[in-house]
């Protein structure tokens, strides 16, 4: 069917002002942290939100008041999530993922690429999108918890504490280090 009257829309216009305001409200309460996208479990939380809105527009069976609740209990059980995570490192664990790290000083780390599913040509993409066209250029690339790529720069001087709690930067530095003979 093509246009069914001027009821439905009309509906759609009041009913969609009063959920989109009511959301930006519930959203701009509970702080900047709700719709971040830093995990999977905020895209998850993300995708609910923009589904319950739809369906309150469009949907005839789901009343507002309805619709208001589903919108509020996503945004309240996000916001425990997160404070729980913020206090417990085992929630924070549970529902958060780890950096990995997949180049060092001129080596991709396979087995790392691998289990993350990322290729030598998009590592080689996320150096060049940084300016930097030789990969001796780089100290390192980590894929982050939100998915982008982050390129370190080298040549780095002292420790790189950037890499602190990325998943296997401490095994990788121990590996190829070289231990110092100080002789005077």
């Amino acid at each position: 069917m093509f246009f069914d009257g001027w009821m439905p829309l009309a509906r759609i216009l009041v009913i969609g002002t009063l959920a989109y305001v009511a959301l930006v409200l519930l959203l701009r309460v509970t702080g900047k942290r709700t719709l971040s996208k830093l995990n999977a479990f905020d895209l998850i939380v993300t995708v609910a939100l923009g589904s319950t809105l739809a369906t309150v527009l469009l949907s005839k069976d789901v009343a507002l008041a309805e619709g208001l609740t589903a919108l509020a209990l996503l945004v309240l059980l996000q916001g425990a999530l997160t404070w729980l995570s913020v206090r417990s490192p085992r929630v924070s664990r549970l529902i958060k993922s780890e950096p990995s790290l997949l180049f060092l000083e001129g080596r991709f780390l396979q087995a790392a690429m691998k289990r993350d599913r990322v290729t030598e040509d998009e590592l080689r993409s996320a150096v060049r999108q940084q300016g930097i066209g030789r990969l001796e250029e780089v100290a390192a690339v980590v894929l982050e918890t939100d998915g982008s790529l982050n390129v370190i720069r080298a040549p780095v001087d002292g420790p790189r504490t950037a890499l602190a709690h990325v998943q296997g930067a401490q095994a990788e530095a121990r590996r190829h280090s070289v231990p110092r003979t100080d002789q005077s």
